[in-house]
C-alpha cells in the first residue's frame, strides 16, 4: 500500500502530512521556528531553519506512520505564499533573511510605483494590487540592498524563489529551480493571462530573469526528491490558499472557501475567467491542471489567527491558543470593544499598508473576557468585509462558506462567523484541506486517485453553523467594526 505526502510549510510552523486514498491523515509532525522582526514593519525568517525544521517533519511523520521513502507514491509541496528567498546557485547559501508576505518595508516604493501611474498596468497584468505584500518589490529590495546582488544575479549566480521554490532546490540538492503558476501569480511579475513571466514588469522593477524558476504546472511530475537515497516524485505545488481551494472540493465555479490560518484567505472559484475585481479584490492563478489554468478571486486577511498568538504571547492573557475560546465565552457579547488588528497593515479590501493595530470602546468595565472576544469577532468581521466585496464582483451570492485551518476549531468564533455572514460555516471532517489540496494534486498526478470528481467524494461534513442572530444586532455590529477599521487607517 502507497501513501501520498504532503509538505505545508507556513508562516509559523514547517508540518509533513501523509494521507491514504481516503484522504485521511495516517501521520503528521509539526515544528515551530523563529519568528524575527528587526524593525517596526519588518518580518523575516531564517531560510535555513525553514528548510531544517521542514526536512525535520517529514523525516518525522514517516517515522510515525512507519513508512520509508519507497511507500511513498508522490510528494505535493503547499506554502506560505509571496515571502521571499534569494539564494547562491553553486553553494545554496541564503544571501538574507527572507523576507515574509507581512513584511511592510516596500510600501514606499509601491507608493512610487502608483504615483508614476503604473497601478492600472500590474492590475492588468498580474491581478494584484501594488502593495508590499507581494514578492516583486521584496526582491527588488534585496537586489538593491545586498552588496552586489544585482550583477551577481545579471550574471546568473543567484536564485530566487517563494518558499515552494526553495523546498524544492532543498528537496533535489540543487537540481530543480521551479515554481507553480498559483505561486508565481503572486509576485507582480507574471502574467496570468499568458501564464509566463513578463519582461514588461520585470524591467520596471528593474529584475533580471536570470533569477527567476522556471515554470511548471501545479499537478504533474516536475522533479524527484531524494529522501534516504530513493526518487520519490514531487507531483504537487500550490500555494497554501490555492491547496486549500482544491482540498475543499472547490473544483468548479462558484464554490468558496475561507482558510482560517495566521491570516484569513477566501476564495472563489472563477474556472477558466480571470475575473478582474472592482473591489479591491485580487485576481489570482487557482491552479494549472491538464495543461489549462483556473482562475479564482481571492480576499486577503493580514492577520486572522495571528491575532490569538498575539494574545497569548504579546499580552500573556492565555497560555494557549485553545484557551481563548472559553475566555471569550466568559462575557455574553463584546461590551461594546473592537480590535483591528492591523498588526501589519489591512489588506484586502482596503489596501492599507500605514493603518496598525487599535482598540475602541474601552472602559474600567472591560476584561480580559472582552479582549478574547473583540479579537475572535474581528477575524469575522475581517472575512465578512471581503466576503462582500466578492459577492459584488462576481455577481452572486453564496449559499455557503466551507471553512478550514486551526481556527476552525473554535466553535464561538465559527458562530458568529455564520451570524454576520447571514449564510451557513460549513466545517469539514478533514480540517487539514491546505496539506490535502496539495496532496491530491500530486495524487493525481501520478494516478493515485482517478480524478477530480474521486478526491471530491472524499469530502465529508464535520458541523455546519446556522446563523441566528438578528439582523438589527448584525447591523448595529458591522456599523462599529467599520467605525473602529476607519479610525485604524493611515495611521503610520
Amino acid at each position: 500500500m502507497s501513501f501520498i505526502l504532503a509538505l505545508d510549510q507556513g508562516t509559523t510552523s514547517s508540518r509533513a502530512l501523509i494521507f491514504d486514498r481516503a484522504g485521511a491523515v495516517r501521520a503528521v509532525a509539526q515544528q515551530e521556528f523563529t519568528q524575527i522582526f528587526p524593525r517596526p514593519g519588518w518580518v523575516e525568517h531564517d531560510p535555513t531553519e525553514i528548510w531544517a525544521t521542514q526536512s525535520g517533519v517529514l523525516h518525522e511523520a514517516l517515522a510515525k506512520a512507519g513508512l520509508a521513502a519507497r511507500d511513498i507514491a508522490a510528494i505535493g509541496i503547499t506554502n506560505q505564499r509571496e515571502t521571499t528567498v534569494l539564494w547562491e546557485r553553486a553553494t545554496g547559501r541564503p544571501l538574507a533573511n527572507a523576507i515574509v508576505w507581512q513584511d511592510r518595508r516596500t510600501a514606499p516604493l509601491c507608493d512610487e510605483l502608483r504615483a508614476a501611474g503604473r497601478a492600472p498596468l500590474f492590475a492588468a497584468k498580474t491581478g494584484l494590487v501594488l502593495d508590499p505584500y507581494f514578492s516583486g518589490t521584496k526582491l527588488k529590495w534585496l537586489l538593491d540592498h545586498v552588496p552586489g546582488a544585482r550583477d551577481r544575479a545579471a550574471r546568473g549566480e543567484l536564485a530566487f524563489g517563494t518558499i515552494d521554490t526553495w523546498l524544492v532546490w532543498q528537496l533535489t540538492n540543487g537540481a530543480a529551480h521551479l515554481t507553480d503558476p498559483s505561486n508565481a501569480s503572486r509576485t507582480l511579475m507574471f502574467d496570468i493571462h499568458t501564464g509566463e513571466w513578463d519582461d514588461e514588469l520585470l524591467g520596471i522593477l528593474d529584475i533580471p530573469r536570470e533569477v527567476l524558476p522556471r515554470i511548471v504546472p501545479s499537478s504533474g511530475v516536475v522533479a524527484q526528491a531524494a529522501i534516504g537515497g530513493i526518487d520519490v516524485p514531487i507531483a504537487g505545488i500550490a500555494g497554501d490558499q490555492q491547496a486549500a481551494l482544491f482540498g475543499q472540493a472547490c473544483h468548479v465555479p462558484g464554490l468558496a472557501k475561507n482558510t482560517y490560518g495566521t491570516g484569513c484567505f477566501l476564495l472563489l472559484n472563477t474556472g477558466r475567467e480571470a475575473v478582474a475585481s472592482t473591489n479591491n479584490l485580487l485576481t489570482t492563478v487557482a491552479w494549472s491542471r491538464d495543461g489549462r489554468l483556473d482562475y479564482a478571486l481571492e480576499g486577503s486577511v493580514f492577520i486572522g489567527g495571528a491575532v490569538v498568538q498575539w494574545l497569548r504571547d504579546g499580552l500573556k492573557l492565555v497560555r494557549s491558543a485553545a484557551d481563548i475560546e472559553a475566555l471569550a465565552a466568559s462575557v455574553p457579547d463584546n461590551g461594546g470593544v473592537y480590535l483591528v488588528p492591523a498588526f501589519a497593515g489591512l489588506g484586502a479590501p482596503h489596501w492599507d499598508p500605514y493603518a496598525r493595530g487599535a482598540m475602541f470602546g474601552l472602559t474600567r468595565g472591560t476584561t480580559s473576557g472582552h479582549l478574547a472576544r473583540a479579537a475572535l469577532e474581528a477575524i469575522a468581521f475581517q472575512s465578512a468585509d471581503v466576503l462582500a466585496a466578492m459577492e459584488r464582483d462576481a455577481g452572486i451570492t453564496l449559499t455557503e462558506l466551507r471553512v478550514d485551518g486551526g481556527a476552525t476549531a473554535n466553535n464561538l468564533l465559527m458562530q458568529f462567523q455564520a451570524d454576520i455572514l447571514g449564510v451557513p460555516v460549513v466545517r469539514p471532517k478533514v480540517l487539514e484541506t491546505t496539506a490535502l489540496g496539495a496532496g491530491y494534486l500530486a495524487g493525481l498526478a501520478v494516478g493515485y486517485w482517478k480524478d477530480a470528481a474521486d478526491v471530491a467524494s472524499n469530502w465529508r461534513v464535520d458541523r455546519r453553523f446556522v446563523p441566528a442572530m438578528a439582523g438589527s444586532r448584525v447591523a448595529e455590529l458591522r456599523e462599529c467594526w467599520e467605525k473602529a477599521v476607519g479610525r485604524a487607517k493611515a495611521w503610520a
